[in-house]
């Protein structure tokens, strides 16, 4: 894709594909705290 730093193809897909799933569990995580936070004050 860039290789502005030379690195392999499959190395940046690797981080890439990490970053990626790591921004879904955080945001998944954030929606979560609150959706428990809504519900329990009903």
């Amino acid at each position: 894709m860039w290789g502005g730093a030379g690195y392999p193809a499959g190395v940046e897909i690797i981080f890439t594909t990490l970053l990626v799933l790591a921004i879904v569990a955080t945001t998944w995580f954030g929606g979560y705290v609150v959706y428990r936070l809504y519900s329990d004050q009903r």
